[in-house]
């Protein structure tokens, strides 16, 4: 197979290359915050979980969580990257309503975790690896809420202080297609190793995307970042948006400035938010009120044996264990949840008919009603139940996906369905060979056909007895019944 080529924009003067880079800010699966014993829960009511130290109370210090460090050192294992021995928390200084601090504790030259990579798939045979400069732990800002009231604006705390890891990418995407990608495999290995939930919707990942353009063999461009970005659909449009913006401006004679812009979603455009600042207009400096952190290879070689199969691995094995085609190896690996739905349903049974129902039926379903396979009404052993229903020919295929329908929408088991709607599959031969010579009897001119050698009248009759029968006679002993009577 063809590798895809990275897309380009094609203006008036030409192919240009789209630069990406991304800081993706992930919140670690911790009940604490990062310096606080504030709670984490999501959803409660506004300015309810705080600490002291999370409003900037004057003399609060701030107490490192352990179970944060192990989570990043457990993030960067998996990114196959380097775990530093000593890293150091920063101040990082501005002033923004929502950081009560004044200033946001963060790491700037010494980070938690170095250099890493991420294998992103191109197409089904090929990957293309993405490097990852670092991931850094920082504190989370509040929410400022613009919609409450007309002329005010109200700031909720509850997320400040909330232990984030931000893992930056180098300038290695170049599509908005490979940005998705990433950030879908990123999402991906941070479910897996149960650091962060990935819960884009609420918060829990959030994408910054760094774009610049440029003609092929010139220097990088100037970047934008666009900040905040929610899903991973916004994060594409965002970024097609984006570097056509900064064509059209080159080709016109001006120049991009260097800002930081927000993604309108009902405009599908970009806005300017502000000019982008450096890494000096920030006045970092190491945090007096906490000493350097120090990790012990010993305690890295502890977290990293208890990691789980990670998703390169397990589509690995996918492949060779249950024999599945590359396509359906690298869709069921992309999440934890279906990859032990799937576990579950092949076990003893025909694991490429079982992927097949879960990508091609129980997914459609999932995407109707807006749950994940976690919410499914139909669970493994469920659809187990109707595969062995199938297999067993107590019903057809066909019947099966109406039964399937049924279970989805009323919990029912297959079984129960099966009864109560009299679904069972007609496989008596006693009792089709009426229907058959009564059908035959009927249509002399088509056995006629048939007798001439117009063998395609067979899928006629056939077609006939599935009707007379609403698609309950077993489709094999149909076609014996219907080739012995025919050349009788």
């Amino acid at each position: 197979m063809k590798r895809k080529l990275a897309k380009k924009i094609i203006g008036k003067e030409g192919e240009w290359q789209i630069v990406i880079g991304l800081e993706v800010h992930a919140q670690i699966t911790t009940n604490l915050k990062l310096f606080s014993n504030g709670s984490t829960k999501f959803r409660k009511e506004a300015n309810s979980n705080l600490d002291l130290l999370d409003i900037g109370l004057p003399g609060t210090l701030p107490v490192i969580n352990k179970l944060a460090i192990n989570q990043a050192i457990k993030t960067g294992i998996a990114l196959n990257a380097k775990i530093n021995n000593k890293s150091i928390f920063d101040r990082k200084n501005y002033f923004y309503a929502d950081l009560p601090l004044g200033y946001q504790i963060s790491q700037f030259k010494d980070p938690i975790v170095g250099e890493g990579f991420i294998d992103i798939d191109i197409d089904e045979e090929s990957t293309k690896r993405i490097r990852v400069e670092r991931l850094h732990l920082e504190q989370d800002a509040g929410k400022s809420l613009h919609d409450q009231d007309p002329k005010k604006t109200f700031i909720d705390f509850n997320r400040a202080g909330v232990a984030l890891m931000e893992i930056v990418s180098y300038p290695d995407l170049s599509d908005w297609e490979e940005a998705g990608n990433y950030v879908t495999k990123l999402r991906s290995i941070l479910r897996f190793v149960k650091t962060c939930d990935g819960n884009m919707d609420e918060g829990s990942l959030r994408c910054d995307a760094n774009v610049s353009v440029r003609k092929e063999g010139d220097p990088l461009g100037t970047r934008c970042e666009i900040k905040n970005l929610n899903s991973i659909k916004n994060l594409m449009k965002a970024i097609e948006y984006e570097a056509n913006r900064q064509v059209k401006l080159l080709e016109s004679g001006d120049k991009v400035d260097q800002e930081t812009r927000l993604f309108d979603t009902i405009s599908g455009k970009t806005r300017t938010m502000r000019s982008k600042e450096e890494a000096h207009d920030y006045r970092y400096f190491p945090d007096p009120d906490l000493l350097p952190l120090e990790v012990s290879n010993e305690r890295i070689e502890e977290i990293k044996q208890t990691l789980p199969e990670l998703p390169d691995a397990l589509k690995l094995r996918l492949i060779e264990q249950y024999n599945l085609g590359p396509y359906d190896a690298r869709v069921i690996s992309g999440d934890l949840e279906i990859a032990e739905y799937f576990e579950h349903l092949a076990k003893k049974r025909d694991s490429k008919q079982a992927a097949n129902w879960i990508i091609s039926n129980l997914f459609g379903k999932l995407n109707e009603a807006g749950i994940g396979i976690n919410e499914s009404p139909i669970s493994a052993k469920e659809l187990g139940k109707l595969l062995d229903l199938i297999k067993n020919e107590v019903i057809s295929n066909k019947i099966a996906k109406d039964v399937f329908e049924a279970m989805f929408s009323s919990g029912k088991s297959a079984d129960t369905i099966v009864e109560e709607k009299g679904l069972k599959q007609i496989s008596s031969s006693d009792e089709l060979e009426s229907i058959i010579d009564k059908i035959i009897q009927d249509n002399e001119s088509q056995k006629k056909q048939f007798n001439e050698g117009n063998t395609k009248v067979l899928g006629w009759f056939v077609g006939q007895v599935m009707k007379e029968t609403k698609g309950q006679a077993n489709p094999s002993i149909v076609n014996k019944v219907i080739i012995k009577k025919l050349q009788s």
